[in-house]
């Protein structure tokens, strides 16, 4: 129920952008469950689910080629996925707000962090008005708790 995947990819780029690894397992557990061709309504692609957008602004941020043709690789997917959520957590310090971003975006977050009906602080989500989003966060929580619990991973 809690693979470990891609561990050479996972544990690298985790390494690199200093993302604990148990949290890259469990957003691609919840995205694709290891499924580098998996596409979404949305139209978000492989393994940690990208828009074309969002991996081109990856791309963007960190120096990269755009690549399009590379979304459903592997690596490529990875790599940005992890980034971004690296990026996310510079952004919003907080584990629970960076699921909750890259599920509705960061400028829909931002929003709600600003709104005290759902943000007493500004800086933590006391509550998620989109149900999807919820589940969401509770899926990717749970299962990063999961993974560090069999694993023993950060």
């Amino acid at each position: 129920m809690y693979p470990l995947g891609y561990t050479v990819l996972v544990e690298r780029y985790a390494a690199e952008h200093n993302v604990p690894p148990a949290i890259v397992y469990a957003v691609i557990r919840t995205e694709s469950s290891f499924n580098p061709d998996a596409r979404s309504h949305a139209d978000a692609k492989g393994l940690m689910q990208l828009t074309d957008d969002t991996s081109d602004w990856v791309a963007l941020l960190s120096g990269e080629e755009s690549n399009p043709a590379g979304i459903y690789d592997p690596e490529q997917n990875i790599r940005r996925g992890v980034y971004l959520l690296a990026y996310l957590y510079r952004e919003f310090g907080c584990w629970e707000t960076v699921y909750a971003a890259y599920n509705a975006g960061m400028s829909r977050v931002k929003g709600w962090l600003a709104d005290p009906a759902y943000s007493r602080d500004g800086v933590t989500l006391d509550e998620i008005p989109i149900d999807e989003t919820r589940r969401y966060v509770a899926k990717v929580s749970q299962a990063a708790e999961r993974y560090r619990e069999l694993y023993g991973l950060g």
